[in-house]
């Protein structure tokens, strides 16, 4: 479960913004599962999806998805991830593979959390954003993602990871333009 926990270049939820945000999220009585609704809800409906706004600063560090008030998805996943670190709930990473063009057949990822609540052990959230016909929210038990995969192809990876896939972490790091991600999304 440290591993869950750490913090990274990537997941610095050690940063003094990081810190500040997370004490501002943490849930009045201490209790795990609002510190977690309250973390999700910020990240979902206060940092912009980077695509759905056509912003187009790259982010990839959590403290740097905080400045700048957006993020892909993947950028999203680190901001959450980091701010339920800093509260001591152990969060991870998890990906979905989407087909993003029928005619071409082409697939990419799509990246949220895990969290680990006592009462229900591992739970996927996507802080993706809302947006019409995308609808998510932490309700455990179920889990109410942005994509249900469906297509042929498309599938839950199955594993839980304590890092971000280098795979993500260079594409973000390597663009200059949401444009750039979103085109170039990696496929596993």
């Amino acid at each position: 479960m440290q591993a869950y926990l750490q913090d990274s270049p990537i997941i610095d939820w050690q940063h003094p913004e990081i810190l500040a945000a997370a004490a501002e999220l943490k849930c009045r009585s201490g209790a795990k599962f609002g510190t977690v609704r309250n973390s999700f809800e910020f990240v979902r409906d206060e940092i912009r999806h980077s695509g759905d706004f056509d912003l187009h600063p790259v982010t990839c560090r959590a403290s740097e998805v905080l400045a700048a008030g957006t993020g892909v998805c993947f950028a999203k996943s680190h901001l959450l991830a980091a701010l339920l670190r800093a509260n001591d709930i152990p969060a991870g990473f998890c990906y979905q593979r989407l087909r993003l063009d029928e005619a071409h057949n082409r697939y990419g990822l799509h990246g949220l959390n895990a969290v680990h609540l006592d009462a229900y052990g591992w739970i996927r959230i996507d802080a993706r954003g809302n947006k019409p016909g995308i609808t998510t929210e932490f309700i455990p038990p179920q889990e109410r993602l942005a994509y249900t995969p469906s297509a042929e192809g498309e599938r839950h990876l199955p594993d839980l990871y304590a890092a971000p896939l280098p795979q993500v972490i260079a594409l973000l790091q390597g663009s200059d333009s949401c444009r750039t991600v979103l085109e170039n999304l990696p496929d596993v």
